[in-house]
């Protein structure tokens, strides 16, 4: 999702790697959830997000769509995003007791958070995020460490595939400025990496990496 900002404005005025280490870490919230209410469509699920919450909650995607799921448009393309829509609504997944649900398996935005990310020529970097997370004193931890996700090359490898996937698609949007080839787009994007059920018990990048060499619509 593009956010038409200056960093300066939101950030320590640094960028970090994945080995750096940044002041993140918030002691586990401590009961805190104020980043997981109000957050409008923000929240937007990649291919991987869908899989790792079917799988952790054992369903599907169309019955994610019935509760804490919606779909919105994102530069140009329909996407899933977690349903936070009215002012203070919170997620769907937090429990009576303001604690995650489905932390073990949440979606990479939250894994991200308070960290915000940017896809450059030279690869992905991050920046702190210093007005939008309430905890204060927070320790320093590894980007890498704070994101929790296994096998972290393949999934940098993922996020940059998917990003460029994306960003392909809205090019073309742009260029050929045609409702039916937009509405085409998001459709296939939706069809191929989100309704398609991916099997649960088979590697995910296994299973992306075929799909995206199966694109054929842009």
């Amino acid at each position: 999702m593009k956010r038409e900002i200056d960093i300066r404005d939101i950030s320590d005025g640094k960028m970090y790697e994945l080995n750096d280490l940044v002041k993140a870490d918030c002691g586990d919230c401590s009961g805190c959830s104020a980043c997981c209410k109000g957050m409008g469509t923000s929240i937007v699920l990649d291919p991987l997000d869908v899989f790792r919450l079917t799988k952790g909650l054992n369903c599907t995607f169309e019955v994610l769509l019935q509760d804490n799921v919606e779909l919105n448009v994102v530069d140009g393309i329909v996407l899933p995003n977690i349903r936070m829509t009215g002012e203070g609504e919170p997620c769907g997944f937090l429990d009576c007791l303001g604690r995650c649900s489905v932390h073990p398996f949440r979606p990479g935005i939250c894994r991200l958070f308070p960290l915000g990310r940017i896809y450059e020529d030279e690869g992905i970097r991050y920046f702190l995020q210093i007005y939008e997370c309430p905890k204060k004193n927070r320790t320093k931890v590894k980007v890498r460490s704070w994101m929790d996700n296994p096998d972290g090359k393949r999934y940098d490898k993922f996020i940059a595939d998917w990003h460029d996937l994306l960003k392909k698609a809205e090019n073309e949007i742009q260029k050929k400025n045609d409702p039916t080839f937009t509405s085409q787009v998001s459709m296939n994007v939706l069809k191929m990496f989100y309704f398609t059920p991916y099997e649960k018990e088979q590697d995910f990048y296994d299973q992306f990496g075929k799909r995206l060499e199966a694109v054929t619509f842009l």
